[in-house]
């Protein structure tokens, strides 16, 4: 999901757009690596800086795009479902 995006220099003011652009989703704990505008900006308790969490959420994406270029193309990720195979055939 893309909550909201903001084009520019890794600074200060940028995060704060997007931080401002997030507000409305009532986002509880940030995910972040250890930049410094989010220290200054995110408070401890929702602050949690590291690449555990973050792999762990590129991981999702990973297995959910996977997933779907199994049911999008022919060669890459290619399934064995017969269901699968006959609808290429019907197209």
């Amino acid at each position: 999901m893309l909550a909201g995006f903001v084009l520019g220099r890794h600074k200060d003011e940028v995060f704060l757009q997007r931080k401002g652009l997030l507000a409305p989703f009532g986002i509880t704990k940030y995910y972040t690596d250890y930049w410094g505008a989010y220290t200054r900006h995110l408070e401890a308790d929702a602050h949690h800086p590291g690449k555990c969490n973050t792999q762990h959420i590129e991981r999702k994406h990973l297995t959910l795009r996977t997933r779907i270029k199994r049911l999008v193309r022919k060669t890459i990720c290619y399934s064995r479902s017969l269901v699968l195979r006959c609808y290429w055939r019907l197209m």
